[in-house]
């Protein structure tokens, strides 16, 4: 089924790989989080055999979707990790990651999970202030260490993208200033306890168009060859990630494209060169599995009230984000215009507006592209209970993660005396 790897009508049933959604609804349950474990494997490899022999890492954005079993999927095939939290650190090296392979992003790194980084042995620090620097210099001298150093930049380009997903902008929060940065690159030999390994930048997330990278890839270009030209030698270039997946109508540069563009604006520089995908590896490679409560039609509007609901997957309430919904089952009663809105008390709490489908009660419904920020940005509002998590594998089903409990959920409260 184009867009959507791995997945197809089998019998007028829906499929991922060769495993019917309805048994997955059957034996795990709804709302579902269900993965396709070939279309992650083919996404990271499409990533890493783009760059030929070119000394390359590819680190996947933890934050797109933190569940062990695809960080330890990933960890195998060979990739990096970007992370943004002790959280996402511990996740990572839970999971068989490299410490030699994590680059550590992030506006608000705390001094504790510096130091917890430093004590991995982590590749990188993606460092986005000044005042980031002197602190990562006293934790690592505190603890008798050198950190590894790379300052993100931010090279002040329009992603053209969601402004809530927007990060290279000179108004955004991420990343050095990029006037600045030429500055600030020098004034780092005072901090004797760091060590400059690499330049940095990102500019959002959900691009579709080439353009903004190589704006972006040009800046910092300039940029290292100034620092080159005082006598600073780095061994990478960061060139972030953000490269969009199709959810609707867009158009998104296939990844060798995306990944030649790069390659051909670096040009002939020896420095290694990372990347930080995360949508482009794991939003197409999942779905929300959801199941209909009711069907209530107004004289205004129809509705499909499901199973799932804003706490399970965030981004449409959020960004107002599209994402195609599919009937598990196609049968041929009559088409209607219905609104897929959830239980949960809030007027934005929705799916999808306006699709045209033929529903019934009880019908089971596949949310596409909900791979990432589906799992990760997922909450307990309402009091709800977040979904299991299943990944599929060819005709084998594993469940990576078992439904949340309400004793799981209430586990850390406590009454008062």
């Amino acid at each position: 089924m184009s867009g959507f790897p791995f997945t197809g009508y089998r019998n007028s049933v829906l499929c991922l790989e060769s495993v019917p959604l309805d048994y997955i609804a059957e034996q795990c349950g709804t709302p579902c989080y269900v993965y396709s474990r070939a279309a992650l494997a083919s996404a990271y490899k499409e990533f890493d055999d783009a760059f030929g022999a070119r000394d390359h890492l590819v680190c996947y954005a933890v934050k797109a979707n933190s569940n062990l079993a695809i960080l330890n999927l990933f960890a195998r095939l060979g990739s990096g990790f970007d992370i943004v939290s002790g959280g996402e650190l511990q996740r990572v090296l839970k999971a068989g990651g490299d410490p030699q392979k994590i680059v550590f992003s992030g506006v608000g790194k705390r001094p504790d999970e510096m130091r917890a980084a430093l004590d991995a042995g982590i590749l990188c620090f993606n460092v986005e202030s000044e005042a980031e620097l002197a602190i990562l210099n006293q934790v690592a001298e505190e603890a008798g260490r050198v950190a590894p150093v790379s300052l993100r930049v931010n090279p002040d380009v329009d992603a053209k993208t969601h402004p809530y997903i927007s990060t290279g902008l000179k108004e955004n929060k991420f990343g050095v200033p990029f006037d600045e940065a030429e500055k600030l690159y020098t004034a780092t030999r005072k901090f004797s306890n760091l060590r400059m390994e690499g330049l940095d930048c990102h500019i959002g997330s959900q691009l579709t168009e080439l353009d903004p990278f190589v704006a972006a890839s040009e800046k910092i270009l300039h940029l290292l060859d100034r620092l080159e030209t005082q006598g600073l030698r780095l061994s990478h270039l960061d060139l972030g990630g953000g490269l969009g997946i199709r959810y609707s109508q867009e158009n998104p540069p296939p990844i060798p494209d995306y990944v030649q563009a790069l390659c051909t604006a670096i040009g002939s520089r020896n420095q290694r060169i990372l990347i930080e995908p995360g949508r482009a590896l794991v939003g197409n490679a999942g779905l929300l599995l959801t199941r209909i409560e009711y069907l209530k039609h107004t004289p205004h509007r129809n509705f499909a009230i499901v199973d799932a609901a804003m706490n399970d997957l965030m981004r449409p309430a959020l960004y107002g984000a599209y994402h195609h919904i599919l009937p598990v089952a196609k049968h041929g009663e009559e088409e209607k215009n219905y609104q897929i809105v959830g239980p949960v008390c809030e007027t934005g709490d929705f799916l999808g507006h306006d699709r045209t489908l033929t529903l019934s009660q009880g019908d089971l419904l596949a949310v596409m592209s909900a791979g990432a920020y589906g799992m990760s940005m997922s909450s307990n509002y309402n009091t709800r209970p977040r979904p299991a998590e299943v990944m599929v594998d060819g005709d084998r089903v594993h469940l990576i993660r078992e439904r949340e409990s309400m004793e799981q959920l209430m586990a850390g409260e406590r009454l008062l005396p």
